[in-house]
């Protein structure tokens, strides 16, 4: 009986040991680097128009996308943007450019030239919805990683204030707002706000680049506070 009892204790301390071991974090805790591909897809607001390359909101996204994952991973970023298009031009450039269908994280920031521009609004709900679509079909097919960033608010800057109707503008950026917001919400795809940051740019003129019209590097570090958390559940 004794025999048996030391054998059984044997095959406890075995069954112990094998489990401690599966317990144990890979590489002693150390996680191996990634490589990701983040896809940028806008306007002057994704360029980062009046300010430096590395301070618009895709780079300082990237950068601290970074910070959070393991040493010696790699963010390959793209974009595809450029100062005064509106949905028309983005999805030609998007025809045009072809770029590959497995981003891990694709963002979409578009529409306020369709209202600079006074273009028809129901061009904006036609186009929104098939760009959004796009947006999923390079982020490998997946809405769950695509992130929707709502239309700053020029009107909050000097340059806004010499347009005839300040508060105007702000309206139809509001109805922009509201119309991509719920047809995020309704498809399940991530909205993330950052107008009210932007609204606060007669107040505090650090917001406002030196053009005097586009988000400063400050503003786009506020977008990116927000966008972040969303990114890292995205990419994980």
């Amino acid at each position: 009986m004794k025999v048996y009892f030391y054998f059984f204790c044997v095959f406890l301390c075995l069954i112990s040991i094998h489990c401690s071991s599966d317990e144990k974090p890979i590489n002693n805790g150390i996680l191996p680097p990634r490589q990701l591909k983040i896809l940028a897809l806008g306007d002057s607001y994704t360029i980062g128009q009046g300010v430096c390359d590395k301070c618009k909101f895709p780079e300082q996204l990237k950068d601290s996308l970074l910070t959070k994952l393991p040493a010696q991973s790699i963010i390959e970023l793209q974009v595809i943007a450029q100062t005064g298009w509106t949905t028309s031009n983005l999805k030609s450039a998007i025809a045009s450019q072809n770029p590959n269908n497995n981003f891990d994280l694709v963002t979409l920031l578009i529409g306020v030239n369709n209202q600079f521009q006074n273009r028809p609004f129901s061009l904006y709900e036609t186009e929104f919805p098939e760009l959004l679509n796009t947006a999923t079909s390079l982020a490998k097919g997946n809405k769950n990683r695509v992130i929707v960033v709502s239309i700053p608010d020029y009107a909050f800057t000097p340059f806004g204030q010499t347009r005839p109707d300040p508060a105007n503008i702000s309206l139809q950026i509001d109805q922009y707002n509201n119309f991509a917001k719920a047809h995020c919400q309704s498809n399940n795809v991530t909205f993330v706000d950052i107008t009210d940051i932007t609204r606060l740019g007669l107040l505090q003129p650090n917001l406002v680049a030196s053009d005097q019209l586009h988000p400063s590097s400050l503003a786009y570090s506020k977008f990116v506070q927000r966008l972040l958390p969303f990114s890292m559940v995205k990419i994980n």
